[in-house]
């Protein structure tokens, strides 16, 4: 299935690459040879971005032999990683390119579980706007902020299976200067 990039007219744009960067990962190839390259066990389990933009990211995660556990369900880990990879994109397209630099980094994670994962699940993070207001502050006051992102997970009847809460710490990075 392709991934569905959505232009939301009401967000304004902006110059931070996050445009960028949704072209990037919204190419099913080159996300996959990232997964591959950078996040193996995300490649292996089959996690999908199927739609992304600036606001929100859904992130899909089969069940399947790699992603089980013996409870005949999709293993909390592989739930955990659409629940973090949804809140994470959405970050991701904000500090892509960004000048000044922008370092993110998951700080805390909590989790809820409501019913077994027996087939896909699909994680939505729809806290867009609320990264790049955080990573603002974060360079007018030039101190870390944190950011706790909510992303649901629900399987193909709408019932809930998950729910997580990543929190996502943003800060300015310091330039490093080389001495010779």
């Amino acid at each position: 299935m392709p991934i569905r990039l959505v232009d939301d007219p009401q967000v304004p744009q902006d110059n931070t690459g996050s445009a960028a960067f949704i072209r990037t990962i919204g190419n099913p190839f080159r996300f996959r040879l990232y997964l591959l390259a950078k996040i193996p066990s995300a490649f292996f389990s089959g996690l999908r971005i199927a739609q992304i933009d600036e606001n929100r990211c859904t992130v899909t995660i089969p069940f399947k032999w790699f992603t089980k556990n013996p409870f005949r369900s999709t293993y909390f880990a592989c739930l955990s990683m659409a629940g973090e990879m949804s809140t994470g994109a959405l970050g991701m397209a904000q500090v892509y390119k960004r000048q000044p630099p922008i370092s993110m980094l998951v700080v805390s994670m909590e989790a809820n579980y409501f019913k077994k994962a027996t087939g896909l699940t699909r994680f939505q993070c729809a806290d867009g706007q609320l990264v790049r207001a955080t990573i603002e502050q974060a360079i007018a006051t030039g101190e870390g902020q944190t950011l706790r992102m909510h992303s649901i997970g629900v399987n193909s009847a709408a019932e809930p299976i998950a729910e997580f809460f990543i929190t996502w710490s943003f800060k300015v990075r310091k330039s490093v200067v080389h001495s010779s």
